[in-house]
């Protein structure tokens, strides 16, 4: 984990949204320009992206907040207890997920499906302890009782640790990437033997 927010911009989003920080504050912590920060506020940056709660996600504390809405000159410090979680060597053991978590998550694979689409349902699934087959139900809508769930984040829920659910969002916009590397690729060959038959033509 680096000295930076998981998904800063949206981070910075909620920042904005929800506290008194100072736009520098902001800046600092998000390892965002200023600029940025106003641009924000205005409403002319970052459209579309929706905001990133860094208390519920373990990145900030609520007292950490207080403290540097009330002196504008303090800078926000990252909350790295989440990095000391001892993460088993023994991938093959099966994680057990408590009954009384159990009904979380479809909750949890809605809010992911929701706010990370890029995720495979593989990935979603390995996360959260579930299927993919109930994953493909959910992103479709056609799961049982849809209707009934409410999109909850599971980090917060505790069915997967913060450096996990980092580490898939990482690789599944990493796959993206590629994917849109390949496209632009193909596109590109393509217009290029259009032109060539184009240009055959003439002669």
């Amino acid at each position: 984990m680096s000295n930076s927010p998981f998904m800063p911009k949206a981070t910075a989003v909620w920042l904005v949204e929800n506290t008194t920080l100072s736009f520098k504050q902001i800046a600092n912590f998000c390892n965002l320009h200023e600029l940025e920060i106003k641009g924000i506020a205005d409403g002319d940056v970052a459209k579309g992206i929706k905001a990133y709660n860094p208390i519920l996600a373990g990145q900030l504390t609520r007292e950490e907040v207080d403290l540097c809405s009330k002196d504008h000159n303090r800078e926000l410090k990252l909350n790295k207890k989440k990095e000391d979680v001892v993460v088993s060597k023994d991938r093959k053991k099966a994680k057990y997920t408590p009954i009384s978590k159990r009904k979380d998550r479809p909750d949890s694979v809605l809010w992911l499906v929701k706010n990370f689409p890029q995720l495979s349902d593989g990935q979603i699934a390995k996360l959260v302890g579930s299927t993919k087959g109930t994953v493909s139900l959910i992103r479709n809508r056609t799961f049982w009782n849809f209707s009934s769930l409410t999109a909850r984040d599971p980090v917060i829920l505790g069915l997967c640790t913060q450096i996990n659910f980092e580490k898939a969002v990482g690789k599944a916009n990493r796959r993206k990437e590629r994917e849109k590397k390949l496209k632009e690729k193909e596109e590109k060959q393509k217009e290029k033997e259009e032109k060539q038959a184009v240009n055959s033509n003439e002669n």
